[in-house]
C-alpha cells in the first residue's frame, strides 16, 4: 500500500503582509494581508499541491487568512508562539526574519504530530463576543480597586460606571446565551453542563465557546488543554511539588471563578473534596485549583454521557482531582 503524503506550507502573519514559503524549497513568497491576497497564496497553494498549511497565532491578524483557506480546503495547523520559539531553539536557529519565520512554521507544522481539527465557526464567531464579556470584568475589577482611594464625589462617578459595566455585562450573558440557544446540539450541550451545581450561565458558556472538544476528551485532556492539569517536577531523588501552566487561561480562569462558590456552597461533592484537602494542609488556592479541575471533568463526563446531573451525585468515572498548585 503507497504512503500518503503531506505537503506542508508556512505562513508568517504582520498586519499588512503575509510571507509564506512550501517545506522543502527555498523559495518564499509574500502577498498582502487582504482577500486579493489570500487568493493569490491558495492558488500558489494549489499548484504546490500543500494540503497542510501552519501559521502562527499573531493577535489576530491570522484569523482572516486562516477562515479563507479552511474554506478553500487547506488543512490550517494554528501554532502558539511558543511552539515555534521552541523548535527554533530546538534546531539552535537564531536568525530571524519574515523568509526564515515562514519557512520555520511550515517545518513546525509538518512536525505536529496530529493537527487539531477545524473549530466550530458558530463557537469562533462567539469567542470575540466572550472576550469581550471577559474585558467587561475585568473592567469591573480594576474600578473597584479605585473606590478603595476615591473620595465622595469620586466614589459616587466610580459606582455609576461600575453599575453600567454590570448592566452590559449581563447583557452580553443573555446575548451569548441566546446565540447558542439558536443551535439545537450547542443549547443541548449548555444546558447538559448548567445541570450541574455550581455552574451558572457564566461559567457554561465559557466552557462551551472555549473548548468545543468538550464530551470528547479523556479528563487527562481536558484539564490539560484548560491548563488545570498537575505537572511533575521530579528528578532523581529530588520530589518537587506539582504545578499547573499553561493552556488556555481565560477557561481556567472562569472555572477558577467559580470554584469557590461552588466548594462553598452549591456543590455538595466539591464541597467535600474542598474540606478534605484544606483537612490534611493544602493551601486555600490549591484546593480551589482542585475544584476548578474537578469542574471541567463533571462537565466533559456530563456531555459525553449525554444525560445531566443527578442531584447528589457526582458522574461515577469522575477521577478525583489530585492537589495542586496554581503557577
Amino acid at each position: 500500500m503507497g504512503q500518503t503524503t503531506t505537503t506542508t506550507a508556512g505562513i508568517d502573519t504582520s498586519k499588512d503582509k503575509l510571507d509564506f514559503a512550501v517545506q522543502g524549497k527555498t523559495k518564499t513568497w509574500q502577498v498582502k494581508n487582504i482577500e486579493v491576497g489570500w487568493q493569490k497564496m491558495a492558488s500558489t497553494f494549489e499548484e504546490e499541491g500543500v494540503t497542510l498549511v501552519g501559521i502562527e497565532a499573531s493577535g489576530g491578524y491570522e484569523q482572516g487568512v486562516v477562515r479563507y483557506l479552511r474554506k478553500r480546503g487547506f488543512i490550517v495547523q494554528v501554532l502558539q508562539p511558543i511552539q515555534v520559539r521552541a523548535y527554533a531553539r530546538a534546531r539552535l536557529l537564531r536568525a530571524k526574519n519574515d523568509r526564515i519565520d515562514a519557512l520555520l512554521i511550515a517545518d513546525c507544522a509538518a512536525s505536529v504530530a496530529k493537527p487539531r481539527e477545524a473549530p466550530d465557526e458558530r463557537l469562533e464567531e462567539l469567542a470575540a463576543d466572550l472576550t469581550l464579556l471577559d474585558q467587561l470584568t475585568d473592567q469591573i475589577a480594576r474600578w473597584k480597586t479605585c473606590l478603595e482611594h476615591a473620595g465622595e464625589r469620586q466614589r459616587q462617578v466610580i459606582q455609576q460606571v461600575i453599575k453600567n459595566l454590570r448592566q452590559q455585562q449581563m447583557a452580553q450573558i443573555v446575548w451569548i446565551v441566546q446565540a447558542l440557544r439558536r443551535h439545537r446540539d450547542l443549547a443541548r450541550r449548555l444546558d447538559l453542563i448548567l445541570s450541574i451545581p455550581g455552574i451558572g450561565d457564566r461559567t457554561a458558556i465559557a466552557i462551551v465557546i472555549r473548548m468545543p472538544e468538550i464530551g470528547r476528551l479523556s479528563r487527562e485532556e481536558a484539564a490539560a488543554l484548560a491548563g488545570l492539569a498537575p505537572f511533575d517536577d521530579d528528578s532523581g531523588t529530588h520530589k518537587g511539588q506539582r504545578y499547573i501552566a499553561g493552556g488556555r487561561a481565560r477557561l481556567r480562569r472562569s472555572l477558577y471563578a467559580a470554584a469557590w462558590p461552588a466548594s462553598s456552597r452549591w456543590n455538595p461533592a466539591l464541597m467535600t473534596l474542598y474540606s478534605r484537602l484544606r483537612h490534611v494542609g493544602k493551601a486555600h488556592k490549591l484546593a480551589l485549583v482542585a475544584c476548578a479541575r474537578k469542574l471541567l471533568i463533571y462537565a466533559n463526563t456530563i456531555v459525553q454521557r449525554g444525560t445531566p446531573w443527578i442531584v447528589d451525585r457526582q458522574p461515577a468515572n469522575a477521577l478525583q482531582a489530585p492537589a495542586v498548585v496554581a503557577a
